[in-house]
């Protein structure tokens, strides 16, 4: 299950970059609206910390007990 959780999360998290990649170009030809393209990242940055604390407190991701 935590290979499930972290590989999803890597997964969302390039799509996080793609879209800024996006934002970024859309920005510099001003032929369409980034707002599109960071509001998805937005979007999916929110779902990134939901699914991290939902997998913490469900036991599915364990916490670092040692942070040294």
């Amino acid at each position: 299950m935590v290979t499930i959780i972290k590989t999803a999360l890597v997964l969302i998290l390039l799509y996080i970059l793609v879209n800024l990649a996006l934002a970024g170009v859309a920005m510099v030809r001003d032929k369409q609206s980034m707002t599109q393209y960071l509001g998805r990242r937005v979007g999916f940055s929110a779902l990134v910390l939901v699914i991290i604390i939902l997998s913490m407190a469900m036991g599915w991701l364990p916490m670092n007990p040692r942070p040294y």
